[in-house]
């Protein structure tokens, strides 16, 4: 029976286990995510904790005593610099253990474990389920809702009268545009025989020129009996 034993040792040697929390913490701050079996998540989310709230106090002690714990300077920097910053509003419970199944191999319990504050999909989530807990809370009795029915059934009706409007000056104007369009296209008809005359002129100038040399040889008949 396992009375009194808080401990999960994981069936490994105390440096073993030491040595694979260290790396499984250090794996968590780099990566914010990694998967792993249920009980070593268990055992590394009461490792890893205490380290995170450490780390809310950005002094040379506590930055030598998480890495005496996670032995990386990478990891303490992480810890330092990003971490704490996003984690500074939050009393504890920075990470999420989420369960994915078992192994296929010896059908252990499998599970993701993850900080809380850096799965954007869940907090959007709960942003928006609180916008819309808000809008049901305003809502108000039924005797509030009547009205809005009402509102809402007279702005159809009269949108519906807008539209029946709109539609009939739509009727209205395609019947006028043709005959604007006839008679522009009649105006250039009519102009287009008036302009014929007009090329008729220069056929009429010949006929003078041939009167001019008829008379020429008359002319000159007539000075030649006047010599005589």
């Amino acid at each position: 029976m396992r009375h009194r034993k808080k401990i999960n040792h994981l069936s490994r040697t105390s440096a073993h286990r030491k040595a694979m929390m260290a790396n499984m913490a250090t794996s968590l701050i780099m990566h914010k995510r990694i998967h792993t079996t249920l009980a070593k998540a268990k055992a590394l989310r009461g490792y890893v904790e205490p380290l995170i709230t450490k780390s809310k106090s950005d002094t040379t002690h506590s930055r030598r005593m998480v890495f005496s714990y996670l032995k990386s300077k990478e990891a303490v920097t992480e810890l330092f610099r990003e971490i704490s910053a996003k984690v500074a509003d939050r009393p504890g419970g920075y990470t999420r253990i989420i369960k994915t199944g078992n192994r296929l191999g010896d059908n252990a319990e499998m599970c993701m474990i993850e900080l809380v504050d850096y799965n954007e999909n869940l907090l959007g989530t709960k942003e928006s389920k609180t916008k819309s807990t808000r809008k049901r809370r305003r809502g108000g009795s039924k005797k509030s809702e009547t009205p809005e029915t009402t509102k809402d059934v007279v702005a159809e009706t009269a949108e519906a009268k807008v539209d029946e409007k709109i539609e009939e000056t739509k009727a209205e104007v395609p019947v006028e545009e043709p005959k604007a369009e006839e008679s522009k296209v009649d105006a250039p008809a009519e102009k287009a025989p008036k302009e014929e005359p007009k090329a008729e002129a220069p056929v009429e100038e010949p006929k003078a020129e041939e009167t001019k040399e008829e008379k020429t040889p008359e002319n000159k008949e007539d000075e030649k009996k006047d010599k005589k």
